[in-house]
């Protein structure tokens, strides 16, 4: 009987911690930015010592990166205008640092290239009640922060996730271009051979049709 109930009791406790964790759902933004020069992005948060993490990815269209492309540069700030993280020359990067207050967090990608550029970028704000809020707020208990934790770990995977797929996105792009422009470099060879060889044909005619007439005379 008990091992019954306890079957049944299961399925139940899962209801309830999907419930839970819907309620407890915390805010992730995806979103496509097209930079041409200089293109910011604004994200609050509400709580100071919150985790912001996230990732973005350079997705090219119609132009293959060489060894001398500089890259994409991104600058994180915060509401009192210090750069909190940056990275420069990149097509793409996970990043992730603690908020030194609450406040408007601005994002920016700088494109040093006359063409525009196609980036992938995901944030995630996470919090996590501590110690302190636990005193503060007589509603939340330990099994609340357990939660939150649990959501934290879910929300990581899915922006890896979501870097991941963006990642093998710009690299099928990659792929399509470099092979268009193998079979650009192939056929142009082809050609060039086809040419040469017509124009090697012409010569010879012509040295021998020289050779006949001075045998004649």
């Amino acid at each position: 009987m008990a091992e019954s109930r306890e079957r049944k009791l299961t399925p139940q406790i899962y209801a309830i911690l999907g419930i839970l964790l819907s309620c407890y759902v915390s805010k992730l933004t995806a979103l496509s930015v097209t930079v041409n020069d200089l293109e910011c992005v604004y994200e609050y948060v509400i709580y100071e010592g919150d985790t912001v993490s996230g990732n973005f990815v350079v997705v090219d269209h119609d132009i293959f990166w060489g060894s001398d492309h500089p890259g994409i540069d991104f600058t994180a700030t915060s509401p009192a205008g210090n750069v909190v993280h940056t990275v420069k020359g990149t097509s793409g990067e996970k990043f992730e640092f603690k908020a030194p207050k609450s406040g408007m967090y601005k994002f920016c990608f700088h494109n040093p290239q006359s063409t525009p550029e196609t980036v992938s970028f995901n944030i995630h704000i996470g919090h996590i009640p501590n110690e302190h809020n636990l005193a503060k707020d007589e509603h939340l208990d330990p099994i609340n922060v357990k939660i939150a934790e649990l959501r934290e770990a879910l929300e990581s995977v899915t922006l890896e996730q979501k870097y991941l797929k963006a990642r093998d996105a710009r690299h099928r792009l990659t792929n399509e271009s470099t092979r268009k422009r193998l079979s650009f470099y192939t056929l142009a060879e082809y050609m060039t051979l086809i040419l040469t060889s017509g124009l090697n044909v012409l010569y010879i005619r012509k040295l021998f049709s020289k050779s006949v007439g001075y045998n004649r005379v």
